[in-house]
């Protein structure tokens, strides 16, 4: 297939995709689509959350819709403006977490994108969605019907490897794949650094951040530094309208548990009854607790950032990426800023 063919696929499927999330007129859906293929897509939707208790239907539509608006001709043109295709086809294996719901749809538009065929080796926690998405987007086009196969036993025959996992995972991975080329990525996450000149509106932007996908996301914020004269209750005030979270029940058990330990270990923190902001330099932070520190200057943002690296996936704030747009990732935001693209047109 030429690259015109692929884009022209993937944003057919944009189309489709902004349909079943409401974004879209039936109209503008480039061939009919039945009936049946649209309730099994909302089925599929509601049933996540039986299989994964993490992922509510919320959640589940969040994720498609961030896809569905990135699926169009002009941002798949613009990020496929410098990469051509590869020269021959490889079978490439692609490990995906289960953290959120499509974690791992940018690494299966990537390896169809650059030509290739893809080998999905799924999570237990999230595969029911994109074998479905994948069924669409080879009735809109056939000839992907021999590029995309799912795999749920041991996998064979592949000519290189693309995974995500925990750190403990990807060195298990290093030896087992230690022969083929691979693209590996361990645990991250995410960073706010705030001036003390924020708006109500900055912050309230700032939640979404830290709380959607109850925070399991690597682009999800965990850590906030703020200025020395930072005053907290303006940021407490704006984060109320997420208090809902706490009525999830595996949230929930998280706030209980880690608010126990704190108090067991006699640590202080601070609560508004659905998160706990710890007073702690560490830059990762469980589920429902969100680390904080003081900062004097600029100097000393540029040295944490400088520290932890190889462990931040993102920073938002005022001189960095804008409050809100976290788990909003363009194409060409790679993930741990390893050019996906690039290693899958130069193997």
């Amino acid at each position: 297939m030429f690259k015109e063919e692929i884009i022209k696929s993937f944003a057919q499927l944009g189309h489709v995709l902004k349909y079943v999330c409401n974004l879209e007129p039936d109209e503008a859906v480039p061939y009919p689509l039945e009936d049946e293929l649209i309730a099994r897509f909302q089925i599929c939707v509601n049933s996540q959350r039986l299989k994964n208790g993490w992922f509510t239907e919320e959640n589940v539509w969040r994720a498609i819709r961030n896809h569905a608006v990135n699926l169009s001709d002009d941002k798949l043109n613009q990020w496929q403006a410098s990469y051509g295709l590869s020269k021959s086809s490889k079978s490439i294996l692609v490990v995906m977490a289960g953290n959120i719901p499509l974690v791992g749809f940018h690494d299966f538009v990537s390896v169809l994108m650059s030509g290739n065929k893809i080998l999905c080796k799924q999570s237990s926690e999230d595969a029911s969605l994109l074998p479905l998405i994948a069924e669409i987007l080879i009735k809109i086009n056939p000839n992907f019907k021999e590029r995309i196969f799912f795999v749920n036993g041991p996998a064979r025959d592949f000519d290189a490897v693309i995974a995500t996992g925990s750190n403990n995972t990807i060195e298990q991975f290093r030896t087992y794949f230690r022969n083929l080329p691979c693209l590996f990525r361990k645990n991250r996450t995410s960073l706010a650094v705030l001036k003390g000149i924020e708006t109500d509106e900055d912050i309230q932007r700032l939640g979404n951040d830290i709380f959607n996908y109850f925070g399991l996301g690597c682009r999800n914020v965990s850590h906030i530094m703020i200025p020395n004269n930072f005053n907290l209750n303006l940021f407490f005030k704006n984060i109320v309208s997420f208090s809902d979270i706490i009525n999830h029940h595996k949230y929930a058990n998280n706030y209980d548990y880690h608010r126990a330990i704190f108090l067991l270990n006699k640590i202080d923190f601070l609560d508004n009854n659905f998160v706990l902001i710890n007073k702690n330099e560490d830059l990762i932070s469980p589920i429902a607790v969100l680390n904080y520190h003081y900062y004097s200057s600029m100097k000393d943002i540029e040295d944490y950032i400088q520290t932890h690296r190889k462990s931040i996936q993102v920073i938002v704030g005022k001189d960095y990426l804008d409050f809100g747009k976290a788990q909003c990732p363009n194409w060409e935001d790679y993930a741990d800023d390893m050019d996906t693209m690039d290693f899958l047109l130069n193997l």
